[in-house]
């Protein structure tokens, strides 16, 4: 089964960022535990607590979550093994899809084909990303170096 990215994305209002806030302080504390779960309590609509029982990783990824609604962002969680479309891929990459279809077809990034349509992978695309990434800071890193030997220091 092939699984998408979705494009609805909404930024956290007021409340919801205030409450981040107060949650990831709060549940980062109980964390540092070696526990392997954690129980937690939440409450319905009718006020009754019921208590769950959740992976530790699962609420540090909770604590991740909450820094970035904190901060005013919008957060989307997609599977490591998540197949993405061509757009959703240029999305990610910030590139244009005609550029990321030519960074297909000269295979800098692996796909395959669902009928006539082309996935990428996630990974692929993180993977991808990462090194990109690298390569263009060493490249301003190499031209900083050269400026400072060439004199041509920016203020």
């Amino acid at each position: 089964m092939t699984r998408t990215i979705h494009p609805e994305v909404n930024l956290p209002v007021e409340r919801e960022v205030q409450a981040a806030v107060e949650g990831q302080r709060t549940l980062a504390t109980y964390l540092s535990t070696g526990f392997e779960t954690q129980r937690i309590q939440i409450f319905d609509d009718k006020d009754e607590a019921h208590q769950i029982e959740l992976p530790t990783s699962a609420l540090r990824l909770l604590v991740d979550i909450l820094a970035e609604l904190a901060d005013g962002n919008a957060v989307k969680i997609v599977p490591v093994h998540a197949v993405l479309t061509t757009q959703e891929a240029a999305d990610l990459l910030n590139v244009s899809r005609p550029h990321l279809v030519k960074l297909l077809e000269a295979e800098a990034l692996p796909s395959h084909k669902t009928g006539k349509h082309r996935r990428v992978r996630f990974a692929d695309v993180m993977r991808y990303k990462a090194a990109r990434d690298r390569m263009s800071e060493e490249a301003m890193k190499a031209l900083a170096e050269q400026a400072q030997r060439l004199g041509t220091d920016y203020e």
